[in-house]
């Protein structure tokens, strides 16, 4: 007999929808009600717009986040969770307290992560060793 455990298919997705990068963080938000994009961009920094864009359009699709156009000069788009979306509050308030108590600071500082939103924009990307071979640039062909 096996003693490997068979993963329910469904927590299998679920788990994967909510733990995408930043997929947390934009449900997080949104359970404060509903949001324009650039509300959710000014709440969470380090998330680019095309990331922000790709989540939203997952996590409409899967029906957790609603998008609703008002037609109105300028054009409004608003992100609201849907009963399914909010459904997930319990959990990741869960997932929030379990970090709370299990990520350490070294956890953080080892993964990438930061306490603070100024930490996490001081961040660069490591330098490249001075013997490193720098790849071809593309060339760039003008249109006639």
């Amino acid at each position: 007999m096996s003693d490997a455990v068979n993963l329910c298919p469904r927590f299998h997705v679920a788990v994967e929808l909510v733990g995408g990068r930043w997929t947390g963080a934009i449900i997080n938000r949104l359970l404060a009600g509903r949001a324009r994009y650039n509300e959710l961009r000014a709440a969470i920094p380090e998330i680019s717009d095309r990331m922000l864009s790709e989540r939203l359009r997952v996590l409409e699709t899967e029906g957790v986040v609603t998008r609703t156009v008002v037609p109105e000069s300028p054009v409004r788009v608003e992100y609201e969770l849907t009963a399914k979306g909010r459904a997930l509050e319990e959990a990741l308030e869960a997932i929030g307290k379990w970090a709370t108590r299990w990520i350490s600071e070294e956890d953080l500082a080892r993964s990438g992560g930061s306490t603070t939103p100024e930490a996490s924009r001081r961040q660069t990307a490591p330098a490249r060793p001075a013997n490193a071979k720098r790849r071809p640039r593309a060339s760039v062909r003008k249109r006639s």
